[in-house]
């Protein structure tokens, strides 16, 4: 871990790092939570690599946000924010992926990739695993709340955070 980390824009030659980030974090991630059926199907990554694509190169995406943590060359982390998907939102913003490999935690990532997709005076809102006590208080950290909604997502309890929501 001695090495800088740099968050820069994600790119279209990313998307095959991007996606063995997003793989390699489910596993370490929602091992327990979420079927292992699913985590390690051989497809997770080619699906993961169209799913990349499509977030930077198609029309859809263009108001989204999307972040890599880079260290010597290789990807260590992920993030992407976007417009709300609910009608009835009250926040600016969406955070809807942000992973770093386990090793990498604590090394400054995870609140370099928040802050390249979200703005700090933004409100936002996310969704994050219940339970997942240290993602629920890395988000705390950086000041985002419960906000009691609850869902359930392919199986994996879910709970709302939102940050500069008016209550």
């Amino acid at each position: 871990m001695g090495s800088l980390v740099t968050v820069r824009p994600a790119r279209v030659e990313d998307v095959a790092q991007m996606a063995r980030v997003i793989v390699r974090c489910w596993q370490e991630t929602y091992r327990g939570l979420m079927p292992d059926a699913v985590l390690d199907d051989p497809g997770l990554p080619a699906a993961r690599e169209r799913f990349w694509t499509a977030a930077l190169t198609d029309e859809r995406y263009r108001d989204n946000r999307l972040a890599v943590a880079d260290r010597d060359g290789e990807l260590i982390g992920v993030a992407m924010s976007g417009p709300p998907l609910d009608a009835g939102a009250v926040w600016a913003r969406q955070l809807y992926v942000l992973y770093v490999f386990a090793a990498d935690h604590g090394s400054g990532a995870g609140p370099a990739l928040l802050a390249a997709v979200i703005d700090a005076d933004e409100s936002a809102a996310l969704w994050v695993a219940d339970p997942n006590p240290r993602a629920q208080a890395f988000y705390r950290k950086h000041g985002f709340v419960a906000d009691g909604t609850v869902q359930v997502e392919d199986g994996v309890r879910e709970i709302r955070m939102v940050r500069g929501v008016p209550r």
